[in-house]
């Protein structure tokens, strides 16, 4: 196919990082047009938005075949979990994702730690338990804090950071209440939380971006446990040798236990980890795309364009086509502002200046403003040479939205708490 037909492409998504895909896509030369499923009100703004859910895959495969797009790519947990990969590459569609089997290791964390038990990647000590009894005896004889997990991964409270056998105790009972039929406990390691995001078509993988993360809702890493509220790119902490070291060490080595099982993992890995003080590391999870909270930070800092890139894994080109992922040498920082109620009029958006806005659910009153859901509402993300250029232009943005309960890490951005 000629280099000069414009492609149209599908993102599989509803939120924050769809929003940053789409407003990436929209930059290239080679794409005509973006639609986003089922995406939502800000990316209704700027790119066609259908209306079909993203686990929806039958009516998605249908859309895709009578519009003729030309690659699909599924950033959204829940359709890779409904293996939209499978579906489409059995019905001869362009997707960039790896199939559910092959991304288990990636969505369900209990799978995902005796995975990595298995393959000998340095993890924090952890049980798997099914009854609520035995759970209790391991919480009565850990060392505090300790980390607890759902089985499978859900936007919310899926995890906590407890500080005593009573929280810990409360936080499992309601697990099991809510009908949860796993429940991780791990071992709370201290140090510097990173995420490595390599791409793959299941054979060979490259390093795109090492990721510095906050994940705690509280400044200096208090309040609750998340997957993430703010980030920066790239790590200064992550040296090339270590780099390389979780490549060969962690994702090379995924990928060919993957292989011996006749898996191919086609898409992003994201490795997070912990950067101990004694400067090894250990692997807390993986994530099947980059996050809603640091989407736009890494794809503000590559310098590929991503079509190509993409539809290269997609079409087994891959490894002939790319050596390594060229980035710039900008530096860039986000910060997730969440709300403590919905509906609550977003004011100052036209105002920001030095910043990329991506929308969580956001929706619209009859005036056309903005209006808050609960919890995540924006991601705010500045770019520049340095990291203390980029965090200075992304405090002045903060400050300039405005809603009632606004809630952000102060310190990811050194602004005054208060």
């Amino acid at each position: 196919m000629s280099e000069n037909i414009k492609k149209k492409i599908l993102i599989v998504g509803s939120s924050a990082k769809e929003h940053a895909l789409a407003i990436k896509f929209l930059t290239y030369d080679n794409v005509e047009t973006v639609y986003v499923a089922p995406g939502n009100t800000a990316i209704k703004e700027i790119v066609q938005v259908v209306d079909i859910r993203e686990d929806n895959v039958q009516e998605l495969l249908k859309f895709v075949i009578d519009n003729d797009i030309d690659l699909t790519i599924a950033s959204s947990s829940l359709a890779i979990k409904n293996d939209i990969a499978e579906i489409f590459q059995a019905n001869g569609q362009l997707i960039f994702a790896p199939a559910a089997e092959s991304a288990k290791f990636a969505l369900n964390n209990a799978f995902c730690k005796k995975f990595l038990y298995k393959q000998h990647i340095p993890t924090p000590r952890f049980g798997v338990f099914e009854k609520p009894q035995m759970a209790f005896e391991h919480l009565a004889s850990a060392n505090y804090p300790v980390v607890i997990k759902t089985e499978e991964k859900i936007n919310g409270h899926d995890r906590q950071a407890c500080s005593t056998f009573n929280i810990a105790k409360t936080f499992v009972e309601d697990l099991f209440a809510r009908d949860e039929k796993k429940v991780i406990i791990e071992e709370y390691l201290y140090g510097h939380e990173f995420t490595l995001y390599a791409i793959t078509d299941g054979y060979q993988a490259l390093p795109v971006a090492a990721v510095a993360q906050y994940r705690f809702a509280e400044e200096g890493n208090g309040g609750f446990l998340t997957e993430g509220v703010g980030a920066f790119a790239p790590d200064y902490k992550l040296s090339a040798a270590l780099v390389q070291n979780i490549m060969d060490n962690v994702i090379k080595n995924v990928l060919n236990a993957l292989e011996r099982q006749g898996l191919a993992y086609l898409g992003i890995i994201g490795v997070s980890g912990i950067l101990r003080p004694d400067g090894k590391y250990s692997v807390l999870e993986f994530s099947p795309f980059l996050g809603d909270h640091d989407c736009a930070c890494v794809l503000n800092l590559i310098d590929e364009n991503l079509y190509t890139l993409f539809e290269a894994c997609a079409v087994g080109s891959f490894a002939d086509d790319y050596d390594l992922i060229h980035t710039s040498n900008m530096t860039a920082v986000s910060c997730v502002l969440s709300a403590q109620s919905s509906d609550k009029i977003i004011n100052g958006l036209e105002q920001v200046e030095n910043s990329e806005i991506n929308h969580f659910a956001t929706s619209k009153n009859e005036y056309l403003e903005y209006l808050t859901p609960k919890g995540k509402t924006l991601t705010l993300t500045s770019v520049a040479n340095t990291l203390s250029r980029a965090k200075a232009k992304l405090s002045e943005d903060l400050e300039t939205i405005t809603f009632d309960g606004k809630k952000f890490r102060k310190d990811i951005c050194n602004t005054k708490i208060g």
